[in-house]
């Protein structure tokens, strides 16, 4: 799998996600995360995603970044959705609501045990290939999708309930991954529908 990291302007998006990466595990760790209310750990997690949204349609160095990486290399993003894992286990130990972590937890394991197939899979330079990425593709974005609106009618009702979501590491996922991983969904999706992106990975 190939990845570009330089690109024109001098912008370097995987440096720009490390310094994002290292600004949210400080913001973390700090605590101010759990002195935030309802509605904004979810105004912060909405903010992010559109800004990642907009930059990759407007910032040409990044957008070319995005296109030009293997698109195996954006599906491998979705194998930190195994984290889906560590909901459940705080379900068992009282920390997360039932009905946003094993659900959640449930349909994320899959998204990323079928991401893992998928790349062992080869690129999707076949027309099958294509439809099974676009198939899983559509499966994950209506999991993160049920998954943010699940978190976010939880939190507005009963804060308490979701106050793990605002400690490290899984407040990791509002200010970083989960941004990062509609945005992937996106980006699969415009370029699987690239005639350019059609006869390579």
């Amino acid at each position: 799998m190939q990845i570009r990291t330089g690109s024109r302007r001098g912008i370097r998006p995987p440096a720009i996600g490390l310094a994002w990466l290292a600004l949210a595990i400080g913001l973390g760790a700090s605590g101010r995360l759990l002195l935030l209310r309802p509605p904004a750990p979810q105004l912060i997690l909405l903010g992010l995603t559109v800004a990642v949204l907009v930059a990759g349609a407007r910032i040409p160095a990044l957008r070319d970044w995005a296109f030009g990486l293997d698109l195996r290399t954006v599906v491998a993003l979705h194998l930190t959705r195994f984290v889906g894992a560590y909901f459940i286990v705080l379900y068992r130990r009282a920390e997360l609501p039932f009905a946003f972590a094993v659900p959640g937890g449930l349909g994320d394991i899959l998204v990323a045990t079928l991401a893992a197939f998928l790349i062992l899979s080869g690129p999707p330079t076949t027309l099958g290939r294509r439809r099974i990425y676009a198939a899983w593709n559509i499966l994950g974005l209506l999991d993160i999708l049920v998954v943010i609106a699940t978190a976010a009618r939880l939190g507005l009702t009963d804060p308490d309930s979701m106050r793990a979501l605002l400690r490290l590491p899984l407040s990791l996922l509002p200010t970083f991954l989960v941004p990062l991983i509609v945005a992937s969904h996106v980006l699969i999706a415009v370029r699987l529908a690239r005639p350019a992106d059609r006869s390579s990975g």
